[in-house]
């Protein structure tokens, strides 16, 4: 493995803003599946893949949402070309015959529902990051989000089903100039420690 160049680190990391405002630019098809296909393949443990993405943009699935939503949030979900409910599949061992053929990686969760929401929710969550990731490796810009009522979007998009809302990222082109000044961030030594 190399190290990738300045470039990919400013756009990946450097340059990475969350975004509140968006151009009015479409995000194709294509696109959305070259997200997913890129983010797939970064790891996750026993390749459980658990992560679930529901890709919201048309205007009915943008109204189901809205009521989830806080109010600081409406604004910038509903002109947002995508909005990503960043998803967790609670039955994700289901797939793991087929994504982990080398030993009965299913029975480890099904012998231990502690284990398996455990497993669930990190590897989840590190699906979703890779997806930010993988937008900016595109070139779309992201706006990752926790104020809307999880009960609600799974009421609203998941009944029936073994999936539940993690949290949410708005997708597209950013508008820069409905973006916050930088911030601080902390340095190596107040968030970092040598043992």
């Amino acid at each position: 493995m190399t190290a990738v160049g300045d470039k990919a680190l400013a756009a990946l990391f450097r340059n990475a803003r969350t975004h509140n405002g968006w151009a009015e630019k479409h995000v194709s098809d294509t696109t959305l599946i070259e997200l997913y296909d890129l983010l797939k393949m970064a790891p996750t443990s026993a390749n459980c893949s658990p992560g679930r993405f529901v890709f919201v943009r048309s205007a009915e699935g943008k109204e189901r949402l809205k009521p989830a939503l806080s109010y600081g949030n409406v604004e910038k979900t509903m002109s947002a070309p995508v909005t990503v409910i960043a998803s967790i599949d609670h039955e994700f061992y289901e797939k793991l015959p087929s994504l982990f053929p080398h030993a009965d990686a299913r029975s480890w969760f099904t012998s231990s529902p502690a284990v398996a929401e455990e497993t669930a929710f990190r590897n989840a969550t590190l699906q979703a990051v890779y997806l930010i990731l993988a937008a900016r490796a595109l070139g779309l810009d992201t706006g990752a989000m926790s104020g809307f009522d999880n009960a609600k979007v799974d009421a609203a998009f998941f009944a029936g089903t073994t999936w539940k809302s993690n949290f949410l990222i708005n997708l597209g082109y950013g508008n820069p100039s409905k973006l916050y000044q930088r911030l601080p961030r902390l340095a190596f030594y107040e968030a970092c420690r040598f043992e």
